[in-house]
């Protein structure tokens, strides 16, 4: 089986989820968010085309990593190439995090008719869900672009068959204001 991929991997990031994280930039999105910071990712004929046995090869050799991001573009666009790998992901001991411009709620109702998209939820240890609203950006909350955007604990979510968010994640990061000359040198 083969995923359309934006880019090669990228290992170490520490800010598309918790811990150190391999991410996963797939090709391909429709939700067009205004502001978007991969707008390159939304095209369905940009990117490369790459076997996902190949890509499990590759994450093998990284070290020290928490666990994979999908992100993108939006994995939710190719169901089944992301399931197989976040489920090969997760019995390999990787936690998995995947953004998406769908809502929890709306893949509940495709995951309905869509085997892959079920698949792909079980596979999934947090989801942070919702389109990036430009009227809503904020650079004090974590791991997202937007108020609107949930990071949801997918597991519980899915047992109790509403979104959960986690509470850990909710708050705002508080950042210690800096004067210009203060930090004028890097300016």
């Amino acid at each position: 089986m083969k995923i359309q991929l934006a880019s090669e991997l990228q290992s170490d990031s520490i800010v598309d989820g918790e811990g150190m994280r391999i991410v996963v930039w797939t090709q391909g999105c429709m939700h067009n968010c205004l502001g978007c910071h991969n707008p390159e990712t939304h095209s369905f004929t940009g990117g490369t085309w790459k076997n996902v046995d190949d890509l499990k090869e590759e994450i093998l050799k990284f070290e020290a990593q928490d666990g994979i991001t999908l992100s993108g573009g939006d994995p939710f666009y190719q169901p089944e190439a992301s399931a197989e790998l976040a489920k090969w992901c997760k019995d390999n001991e990787l936690n998995v995090w995947c953004y998406t411009g769908f809502t929890f709620e709306q893949l509940k109702v495709r995951a309905k008719v869509d085997y892959n998209v079920k698949e792909l939820l079980e596979n999934i240890d947090v989801l942070v869900d919702g389109k990036f609203d430009m009227s809503k950006k904020s650079l004090n909350l974590y791991f997202r672009g937007s108020t609107n955007q949930r990071i949801l604990d997918i597991k519980e979510s899915l047992k109790q068959n509403k979104a959960v968010e986690i509470e850990k994640y909710k708050e705002i990061k508080v950042y210690e204001e800096y004067s210009r000359e203060r930090v004028g040198m890097f300016i």
